[in-house]
């Protein structure tokens, strides 16, 4: 199901919306696949070459609409309240790290598909709101993906969760974070982390 998780964190920033003009959370949403498509398709033969074209774009363009302290903190759960700032913030970043490799890597194997936003329920007041999609594959019968997001205090939206047919991306790696600080602690946590991203650079 991880697999699920992060096709739709790619179909939330690239696919054929078949719905018009959305509230400022979809609109979000949106404006940053339009973008990261029109890049994707344009430089696929290049990104494909030299993937750290597509590493940079993720940064640049997804990365910043995320919030991976609130993200890490969900992961974490119970055991975020014992961790100490420095062990957070190391988390933090090293949660990060996985996400972006793993969804570079994804979006350089996407194909066209259609996003279908639903009816947005959300009211001018909300500071979370959930943007509901359905997205159409192959033939095959629609997947519901929604997006979590919160309204910090200057305005803007930030994502904290994403939710591919009923499972968590946050909640996925609750249960194995969970089993890493049982057996080895957080800085075991830290170090199994850091030693996954630095074999996926090569390292």
């Amino acid at each position: 199901m991880i697999k699920g998780v992060f096709l739709g964190l790619v179909l939330l920033f690239g696919g054929t919306a078949v719905q018009a003009a959305q509230p400022q959370p979809v609109e979000l949403i949106r404006s940053t696949a339009d973008y990261v498509l029109k890049q994707v398709r344009a430089r696929k033969a290049e990104l494909e070459k030299d993937s750290s074209g597509i590493y940079d774009l993720v940064q640049q363009k997804v990365l910043p609409h995320f919030d991976f302290r609130i993200m890490s903190r969900g992961a974490l759960g119970k055991y975020w309240r014992r961790a100490t700032e420095k062990q957070k913030n190391e988390i933090a970043h090293e949660f990060q790290e996985l996400l972006v490799r793993t969804y570079a890597t994804t979006l350089l194997n996407y194909s066209d598909q259609e996003i279908e936003y639903l009816p947005y329920r959300g009211k001018p007041g909300d500071k979370r709101v959930t943007v509901s999609t359905r997205v159409h594959n192959n033939g095959g019968p629609p997947i519901p993906i929604n997006y979590r997001l919160y309204r910090q205090s200057n305005g803007a939206w930030k994502i904290y969760d994403v939710v591919v047919d009923g499972v968590s991306l946050v909640s996925n790696y609750r249960g194995s974070f969970s089993a890493e600080v049982k057996k080895h602690g957080i800085d075991g946590l830290i170090a199994t982390l850091q030693k996954h991203n630095k074999q996926q650079r090569g390292v």
